[in-house]
């Protein structure tokens, strides 16, 4: 007796399924805001604290009238995306490194400022999506765009804790091990002329610079491959280039330094790169055939972020 062909599966039953899921896919990638920090001047820390910075905090400008002050910060404890420290005058903390995030870290930070503003004191915000906001402002309506941060750089986390408050054991520990795993930082001042923001950090064997540039990230390959082939990428003696890594929608040089100098000793070479990237920068030049080669041997020098 023959079977019925009734439930029978086409050949191609799953086709429309996984095209279904390919273009869901896709929607989604092109959801993910490519340059969300995007318009303002603080654009290159904001991408620093989010992705490698330790530990640091910094007041944010609020554009309109808020009933209290609200600081951003690399990360919060338990890596929540914002809280309400109870004080005489309650402060809002809103963090850069969350545990969870959406495909807008732009939009998240503008959620969780929101949120700060109302919340009770003592309370704290787990993920942005959590505030429960039918409309969420861009972040650049809510903070000052044309301001810079203003960062304090810590090289613990004991500032989790208020100077009068007394942790109980369970968080003295919590802090503790976060205090011994950290990487000493610090911001390179190299002064109103330097583009982007230039970060040195201790990562044990050997210190880096990483520097976010504010520019279009093929324009900054380009000047870097013009500089490459002049002999010039580099920050003097004990540094080497070792690559660069591309976040949010910008690019990042980084240097592998000499971990005997203090970070301050490379202020003055870095000011000198800095000149001649911008130089580079400013060049409409033809690339000649050993930028053209440098450029290609660049591209394929990728870091990543440990």
């Amino acid at each position: 007796m023959g079977k019925s062909k009734r439930n029978s599966p086409k050949p191609d039953s799953n086709r429309a399924q996984r095209l279904a899921e390919r273009r869901a896919a896709q929607r989604q990638a092109a959801a993910a805001v490519a340059r969300p920090f995007e318009g303002l001047a603080a654009e290159c820390d904001l991408v620093a604290l989010r992705e490698f910075v330790p530990s640091a905090t910094a007041p944010l400008s609020l554009t309109a009238s808020a009933d209290r002050q609200v600081d951003l910060a690399t990360v919060l404890p338990g890596a929540v995306a914002a809280l309400v420290r109870a004080a005489a005058e309650p402060t809002g903390f809103v963090g850069a490194q969350v545990q969870f995030q959406s495909e807008d870290p732009a939009a998240d930070l503008a959620a969780s400022i929101l949120w700060s503003q109302s919340a009770e004191p003592g309370e704290s915000l787990t993920e942005a999506a959590a505030a429960g906001l039918p409309e969420v402002p861009a972040l650049a309506e809510l903070i000052d765009p044309k301001a810079a941060l203003e960062l304090t750089v810590h090289q613990d986390f004991n500032w989790w804790i208020p100077a009068d408050v007394e942790p109980d054991p369970q968080v003295a520990a919590t802090i503790e091990q976060a205090n011994q795993a950290i990487m000493p930082s610090d911001r390179l001042d190299l002064g109103p002329e330097s583009a982007g923001a230039a970060w040195w950090v201790d990562a044990g064997e050997k210190a880096h610079l990483r520097w976010v540039r504010p520019e279009d990230e093929d324009a900054v390959m380009f000047a870097l491959a013009r500089v490459h082939a002049a002999g010039g990428l580099h920050l003097g003696e004990g540094s080497r280039f070792a690559g660069s890594f591309r976040t949010h929608g910008l690019l990042v040089p980084v240097f592998d330094l000499d971990r005997e100098r203090h970070a301050s000793e490379w202020v003055a070479p870095a000011t000198e790169f800095g000149a001649r990237l911008q130089e580079a920068l400013a060049s409409d030049a033809p690339m000649s055939a050993e930028e053209r080669r440098s450029r290609d041997g660049l591209r394929s020098r990728q870091v990543t972020l440990r």
